[in-house]
């Protein structure tokens, strides 16, 4: 059984897997096209965001910014090493989605890596029916970013 725990940005393993993934996203992506936020920047007002866990283990995060009130951004979606290549990262996709319809969202969008370090995530986003599409919110267009789309129901 999955169980999430939202803002716990403390909690000792939250803050180490968050960490790596700053480390790892900044150093995948050429100075100016790094759109990770740190700690500090997943905790504004604007931003919600979840640690999932399954039993005592931590199985990943992901955070959901309004950008208005019917469109949403996901950030900071990271499966913890432990949990790779076993289709956890749906489960934690399916998590925000399911969140987003919660709090009334229509839209969900993201930005990825151009590179060939982000093959596996923008893999899981287009079998989550994401579509390519414009930047959106503040981001510009840039060789070293793709931007992703799809709209929800809450049926």
């Amino acid at each position: 059984m999955i169980k999430s725990i939202e803002g716990n940005f403390d909690h000792p393993e939250v803050n180490e897997l968050l960490t790596k993934h700053f480390i790892e996203l900044r150093a995948a992506s050429p100075e100016g096209s790094a759109h990770v936020l740190d700690i500090p920047g997943l905790k504004i007002a604007s931003i919600k965001f979840w640690s999932l866990w399954d039993k005592e283990s931590l199985l990943g995060c992901g955070a959901l910014k309004f950008l208005d009130k019917e469109h949403g951004e996901f950030k900071s979606i990271r499966v913890h090493d432990d949990f790779r290549n076993k289709g956890n990262g749906l489960k934690i996709i399916n998590h925000l989605i399911d969140e987003a319809k919660r709090l009334n969202i229509k839209r969900l969008s993201i930005e990825t890596g151009a590179s060939d370090f982000f093959i596996p995530a923008r893999k899981l986003f287009d079998k989550c029916n994401f579509k390519a599409c414009e930047p959106f919110a503040h981001y510009k267009k840039d060789i070293n970013s793709i931007y992703l789309t799809k709209l929800i129901s809450n049926d």
